[in-house]
């Protein structure tokens, strides 16, 4: 795996495009201490300790096969989540590092986006208002499956070319919507999903610390 392939003086991206949950956003420790609620909801099977890191080397439609959850099912789900996050994910915040990388990303030129299932109302809250000023465009409750249409929407707003822009995130299905919208894939080794199940997308770019976000602006 390689780290952010920009040479010396040069930017290969003038628009990053960032996912929330696992990408800037540490809230994996919520989603797991909230899973079963939802499983019991929504009648599929929850996760069990010791299978937390199986599945973090599984797709999303792995996980919906291994836990029963029928696709039908999934925005209610993610409805569901998006509402216990805002009422009792208060301490849910950036990784370390995160939001001040997007600060130094947008001093050095870039413009910057948001495409995430989850909320504007937490994703506002979770990047503070600062940093969400910085937002050329947002796209929130996007479907996990359905982010190549918000990525595109992303390009057309900002006038950008889908050669000049990268996504990233830190799951399969990241890597599957940047493909489909034509833009670079940045794939992030920190957040829902293990590298070893990212391999398999051959991101253009590999970020194996936080502060590596800010070297997508070139040197």
């Amino acid at each position: 795996m390689s780290s952010v392939p920009a040479p010396a003086g040069t930017r290969h991206h003038d628009l990053a495009i960032f996912d929330l949950d696992g990408t800037l956003a540490d809230s994996f420790g919520f989603f797991l201490a909230n899973h079963k609620r939802l499983a019991e909801k929504h009648r599929f099977a929850s996760i069990a300790g010791h299978e937390v890191e199986m599945l973090r080397g599984l797709g999303p439609r792995e996980i919906m096969r291994h836990t029963g959850l029928p696709a039908w099912r999934l925005p209610l789900v993610a409805r569901d989540f998006r509402r216990l996050m805002q009422e009792e994910g208060q301490a849910i915040a950036c990784f370390p590092g995160a939001r001040e990388a997007l600060h130094q990303l947008h001093a050095r030129g870039m413009q910057l986006a948001l495409v995430t299932s989850n909320s504007v109302e937490n994703s506002r809250r979770i990047l503070g208002d600062d940093t969400w000023r910085l937002l050329a465009h947002v796209e929130c409750a996007a479907s996990i499956f359905g982010k190549a249409r918000r990525l595109r929407r992303v390009l057309a707003r900002t006038g950008i070319p889908a050669p000049r822009a990268i996504y990233v995130g830190d799951q399969g299905s990241d890597a599957e919507a940047a493909r489909q919208a034509g833009v670079a894939f940045a794939a992030v080794t920190w957040g829902y999903a293990t590298a070893a199940a990212l391999e398999a997308f051959e991101p253009e770019v590999w970020l194996r610390d936080v502060a590596e976000l800010q070297a997508l602006a070139g040197n």
